[in-house]
């Protein structure tokens, strides 16, 4: 599942190719017909995110709210595009670019004020500069949940995935399994600021960074073209930093990485 820098440079790229023009919107595979209809030739007014939810903000105060779930993805091209190809749910085309959507959670067309009630559910989210921490450590100070439970709760702090978890952890040298009603304010203060300026570079580069240059000894990432990490989907490989396996488990139906030595 695409982690809250991706849809924050989702975001920023559909400012920058559709923003503040009108947009032709549309479902091809029919399963967005009528909210496609009702923005169909608008101006985008700008486009935001917030954790894993994107916004296109329409004229006429009418939201495109997309939440792209393990699937969903966009695929951007120059205009003219071709024919769609498999299940579009909508497309977008402007004066010089196009893009598809495929396979979202959500795909839906609501009102302005609503996005109130959207995000009302959510954490703080560390790229937003109206971002609270405070709000996350209330919440995490009450609860005795694995503090590696925790950082997924999108309700704690919105835009962490499994990726951000495990190495976030791991860069702090904290037991995912330790309560949230455990966890020091310092830590959680320093992994705050830490969260913020990986997701930044995340942003900038469009891809996950986590490893210190004096641990990256060339080990191999866990498939090409994917993020190297320091314990994220390295099960049994030597830890970068002393060596030993390392290990994973299943925690609330998501698989958990850790190294047993430096997050003891």
């Amino acid at each position: 599942m695409p982690e809250g820098h991706t849809l924050h440079r989702l975001a920023r790229l559909h400012q920058r190719r559709f923003g503040r023009a009108p947009v032709a919107v549309s479902s091809p595979q029919g399963r967005f017909s009528d909210g496609a209809a009702a923005v169909n030739g608008h101006i985008l007014k700008r486009a935001s995110a917030w954790g894993k939810h994107l916004f296109h903000h329409y004229d006429g105060g009418r939201v495109v709210h997309i939440h792209l779930g393990l699937y969903g993805t966009f695929t951007e091209a120059p205009v003219p595009l071709p024919e769609p190809i498999g299940q579009v749910r909508m497309r977008m085309i402007g004066a010089e670019y196009g893009t598809d959507l495929r396979g979202p959670t959500v795909c839906e067309l609501i009102a302005e004020p609503e996005i109130v009630d959207i995000v009302a559910k959510l954490g703080p989210d560390p790229l937003r500069a109206d971002a609270d921490p405070a709000l996350a450590w209330k919440r995490i100070t009450k609860s005795r949940r694995p503090i590696g439970a925790l950082l997924m709760d999108q309700a704690v702090i919105a835009g962490v995935g499994n990726v951000y978890r495990s190495e976030l952890l791991f860069r702090h040298r904290i037991d995912p399994h330790l309560p949230g009603t455990r966890l020091d304010q310092a830590e959680f203060d320093a992994m705050w600021t830490d969260l913020v300026e990986l997701m930044k570079v995340g942003v900038r580069r469009g891809k996950i960074v986590v490893v210190r240059p004096e641990h990256d000894h060339g080990a191999p990432s866990y498939r090409t073209g994917r993020p190297r990490t320091y314990v994220y989907r390295r099960a049994s490989e030597p830890c970068r930093v002393c060596g030993t396996p390392v290990r994973t488990m299943e925690l609330e139906g998501r698989n958990l990485f850790w190294c047993p030595t430096c997050q003891a």
